[in-house]
């Protein structure tokens, strides 16, 4: 069971997460949507496409642009379609 952790909350956990490049990608079930705002940034990657970004919300606190997913990714990168990704301070716990 992976675990991402941002503020001493439980943000997203998921037994089935995707590795990428170092990364766990968390199904987009398996976040926890009350932690979650969009944000309007995004950027690209040659080999996946184009990144879009969540602010993660926890007591008021704002991490933002601290999750990502890619919501149409390159078809060599198809296993992570809407699963996101953390960084930015957030803690992933096997």
């Amino acid at each position: 069971m992976a675990k991402a952790i941002w503020n001493n909350a439980v943000i997203a956990e998921s037994d089935s997460t995707t590795m990428l490049e170092g990364n766990h990608y968390f199904p987009p079930e398996s976040i926890k949507s009350e932690f979650f705002q969009n944000s309007d940034a995004t950027t690209v990657c040659g080999c996946k496409g184009t990144a879009s970004y969540y602010d993660v919300v926890v007591d008021g606190s704002v991490n933002a642009e601290a999750a990502w997913y890619y919501p149409t990714p390159k078809p060599e990168a198809s296993q992570i379609k809407g699963y996101v990704a953390f960084w930015k301070g957030v803690t992933v716990q096997e």
